[in-house]
């Protein structure tokens, strides 16, 4: 492909011998992600004297040297749009956004737009992906119904630094949740695999076996007349929906949450019908990504951001303390 780029890694030697192909070309090209090394392997990308490497576990030889041929990045398949964007900072780096709740991250079946790639495209015009990415600059995500902050990569250098800390669960994370009732003990540390659920795969649940390993650290910050409580969770690990199902898992499933809460009515007689009306008909899981921290890519500077409660969340904590 006369549009590709084509890398020679120096000559194999000694101290490389017989180290994985995708460890030794991500040492080789820093620039390059090892996830990105692996899709290259995976199309036949990666040659040494014209035999193709099949496999990420293949050992690299010494006096061997390995060519890669990087094609360009596809056109992202979503298209640009429109969409307003609370912005918190941005440099040529990065973008950190605080990303409303009902906006999805990416597209996907039943969102095919009107998603934050959508918004940041249009915003951007251009965001990092070496050979096909098709979800430009995400890096991590939330829920579609969680509000709160991300960041996103708007070149590879940057995609590759962030995924790197985020597998080195090296991010600083913290949410707030809004629980029915009260964690017993009211602060502590869930240690509990997550995985599929074997009754429903649509769903993630605490596993004994095949699951990836999920710590979520969790301090009660008040509790309202022993119905609710607002909980304040910081994520070791970053697995699919961690927090929901490790709250829920304790007997506090999240307000709002019609997967993993079981539906419940908050009750009061102190209490007038249109603020138990407001609580029992919140329409989302009341879930917010309040503080994100990580090392600036580029400057090596750590970075600290948050973000106010949304007006749903703050009109719903006051409605629970007037029970």
């Amino acid at each position: 492909m006369s549009d590709s780029v084509i890398y020679n890694t120096p000559i194999v030697n000694k101290d490389y011998k017989g180290k994985r192909i995708d460890k030794f070309l991500s040492d080789c090209f820093p620039d390059i992600s090892r996830s990105q090394i692996q899709r290259l392997i995976a199309i036949g990308k990666i040659t040494c004297d014209d035999d193709t490497i099949g496999s990420n576990s293949f050992k690299v030889r010494e006096g061997d040297v390995y060519t890669l041929e990087v094609p360009p990045a596809e056109e992202a398949e979503p298209m640009a749009q429109e969409i307003p964007l609370d912005i918190i900072f941005e440099d040529d780096d990065i973008i950190v956004v605080n990303k409303s709740a009902g906006m999805t991250v990416h597209p996907a079946p039943g969102a095919p737009d009107k998603t934050l790639v959508n918004a940041l495209l249009f915003h951007c015009k251009d965001l990092s992906g070496i050979g096909g990415v098709k979800r430009p600059g995400i890096v991590h995500r939330i829920d579609k119904e969680t509000s709160g902050i991300l960041v996103v990569a708007k070149n590879d250098l940057a995609h590759q630094h962030l995924c790197a800390q985020f597998a080195e669960h090296s991010i600083e994370r913290t949410y707030y949740a809004i629980v029915y009732g009260v964690l017993s003990p009211v602060s502590g540390v869930i240690d509990a695999d997550i995985g599929r659920s074997p009754y429903d795969r649509k769903k993630m649940a605490v596993v004994q076996k095949g699951g990836k390993h999920a710590v979520t650290h969790y301090k009660t910050e008040e509790i309202f007349a022993g119905q609710a409580s607002l909980v304040k969770c910081n994520l070791e690990t970053g697995r699919t929906h961690q927090i929901r199902v490790h709250l829920s898992r304790l007997g506090c499933g999240l307000v709002g949450d019609k997967v993993y809460g079981k539906p419940k009515k908050i009750i009061s007689k102190y209490s007038d019908s249109e603020n138990l009306s407001f609580i029992n008909n919140f329409n989302r899981q009341a879930l917010h990504a309040k503080t994100l921290g990580f090392i600036h890519p580029r400057s090596g500077q750590k970075m600290v951001f948050s973000s106010e409660f949304p007006t749903d969340f703050e009109n719903l904590s006051d409605c629970l303390r007037k029970i």
